[in-house]
């Protein structure tokens, strides 16, 4: 056990210093967890989650240092649960992420906001830098930049193609020009793609998406202020009228070519739910924000389900309102990334909500009770044992339990969706509410 946290140093202003948002001081180490239900056989891996757990008063969510929070399932039994500090050389020694003369430090890093696994690496992820790779026991190895060839920041929400098993990513964040650079690995790792784009300014471009012939870029009206910058602590990005919002599409086959732009109502996405090809169209589907961050780097306005078809002949963009609900990190069963998949389930308001992409319809799951909600986190899709579609495998997740102050990881039967969990993993610790993660099968 290790405790590098001081916990009285946080207050209870900010809405990510109390309740479950708040940090946890304990790296713990714990064998043979107890479960309530039964693990399903199938199910033999890690499920690894990446969120902010700050040692030391943080300005905004989005800046406390990155904990993995990892249960190893093996057998039909969980076999440990961990987290972990990602160990990042600023983690160690504190250092600016700008050089003096205005270039990143790209190894300073937070890496605070993903985790994923490629060509037998797993990466911590944060876009403002390299990602660092950790090992299947949650310890950092140190920063990887693809031997060499990577000389950018990565994406927190790189794409794999479950057909060519490529990993596509862009990186941001240079002050001065290339603002965005688009870069493509093979499925051996190989960094083979370093093509830069051209944008007006430098935006906060948190996520994009991949089709099976296109590269999707969202160019979006938060503009980085030198301003906000300037006076330290908040996110240095505000919302600009003036800026627009548009689309860039550009073919996978042809990398270097031309990227064509699609202007679209002002909005915001941080996170896409997926993205696919139909005849002479283009399909994109994400959580949407009508505006943020006008004035502060708050969370003031609520984000809903749309869908973007973009008529590649035509050029024109019908937009379009799924649902009303608000919701967030959208999720659908990776094999099914850049196709047409028929589910995304994201999480609302002490639940998760499956929407049926085809027909419109939604089904919620939601946990705890009504005076004791249960506080979900982002669910990940796994494949079962039966036929390969959507409804043979599981939905897991972090469930913070408000009754006892502890988390469980759950395990919800994609077959049942609205049915009780399979499985209840009690953890030793609450998990504190944070990003995204991803199932690593052996």
């Amino acid at each position: 056990m290790t405790d590098t946290t001081d916990s009285t140093l946080f207050g209870t202003g900010q809405f990510f210093e109390k309740g479950n948002y708040a940090p946890v001081a304990d790296e713990l180490s714990e064998e043979d967890l107890p479960v309530e239900g039964a693990i399903p056989a199938e199910l033999n891996g890690w499920y690894l989650r990446n969120g902010p757990n700050p040692r030391q008063p943080t300005a905004h969510w989005f800046t406390g240092d990155g904990m993995i929070h990892g249960v190893r399932i093996e057998g039909g039994r969980a076999a440990w649960y961990r987290n972990r500090w990602v160990r990042t050389e600023s983690f160690i020694e504190d250092f600016p992420v700008y050089n003096a003369d205005g270039t990143r430090n790209l190894r300073s890093s937070v890496a605070n906001t993903h985790i994923v696994n490629h060509a037998g690496k797993t990466l911590a992820l944060v876009e403002s830098s390299l990602p660092y790779e950790i090992s299947n026991d949650l310890e950092t190895l140190g920063a990887y930049d693809f031997g060499g060839k990577l000389v950018d920041s990565m994406t927190a929400h790189p794409k794999i193609c479950p057909t060519t098993g490529e990993l596509h990513f862009f990186g941001y964040g240079n002050i001065f020009q290339p603002h965005v650079t688009y870069h493509r690995a093979g499925a051996d790792g190989e960094l083979t793609i370093n093509r830069p784009l051209e944008v007006p300014a430098l935006t906060m471009m948190h996520d994009f998406a991949l089709t099976a012939n296109h590269v999707v870029f969202m160019d979006l009206p938060i503009v980085f202020s030198l301003e906000v910058a300037m006076s330290g602590g908040d996110m240095p990005y505000r919302w600009d009228d003036g800026y627009g919002a548009r689309l860039g599409v550009l073919r996978r086959d042809d990398p270097y070519g031309e990227v064509r732009w699609f202007d679209i109502d002002p909005c915001y996405v941080f996170h896409v739910a997926n993205a696919y090809d139909v005849g002479n169209s283009l399909v994109l589907q994400a959580v949407r924000y009508p505006e943020l961050w006008r004035d502060t780097s708050g969370f003031e306005a609520d984000g809903v389900l749309w869908s973007w078809t973009i008529d590649l002949q035509t050029g024109e963009v019908d937009e379009r309102q799924l649902d009303d609900r608000a919701v967030e990190f959208p999720r659908i069963d990776d094999r099914l990334a850049t196709l047409p998949a028929r589910y995304t389930v994201s999480v609302g308001d002490a639940n998760w909500v499956r929407y049926d992409l085809g027909t419109g319809d939604a089904v919620e799951h939601r946990f705890g009770s009504v005076d004791a909600p249960g506080g979900p986190g982002e669910a990940v899709f796994v494949p079962g044992a039966g036929p390969a579609d959507e409804s043979s495998g599981y939905y897991l997740g972090y469930v913070y339990d408000p009754t006892r102050d502890g988390s469980d990881l759950v395990i919800v039967d994609a077959s049942d969706f609205a049915g009780d969990p399979v499985v209840r993993i009690k953890l030793p610790q609450r998990v504190p509410y944070g990003f995204h993660g991803n199932w690593i099968a052996d």
